[in-house]
């Protein structure tokens, strides 16, 4: 019988992410329902592992990163009323900075956690 591989989502948001999630009264429980939105196909794929969610009602927007759809970055967060969308060299920086965590190793996420860069929100292999 072959072994079968488990595969977890983790969903983590920025320091700075996390602050302005706290100023838009957007809940981590928010955050994790969005992702499960955004595996189901309802959020803008912008290629390169970047992805666009629509938050908190349609006022706020968010920039997703991923690794390979295990673990996702909320990056990004602007007021849907102060901006219409993120620059041509804005998702040309996200996209690299999404190569740059797919290369993330388990122990190098754990250090940005435990540095306060990261702070995970839920993860589906937790109860």
């Amino acid at each position: 019988m072959p072994k079968q591989t488990l595969i977890t989502q983790r969903i983590f948001k920025t320091s700075w992410f996390s602050k302005m999630a706290r100023k838009g009264h957007i809940s981590d429980s928010e955050l994790c329902a969005a992702i499960g939105q955004v595996m189901q196909g309802k959020a803008d794929d912008l290629g390169g592992g970047v992805f666009k969610k629509r938050l908190n009602d349609n006022m706020h927007r968010s920039i997703i990163l991923a690794k390979g759809k295990h673990y996702w970055v909320y990056e990004y967060l602007f007021a849907k009323k102060d901006r219409d969308n993120i620059s041509d060299d804005e998702l040309s920086t996200f996209r690299d900075l999404a190569k740059s965590y797919a290369g993330l190793t388990i122990e190098q996420i754990a250090k940005l956690v435990q540095n306060r860069q990261f702070e995970e929100i839920c993860n589906d292999n937790k109860t």
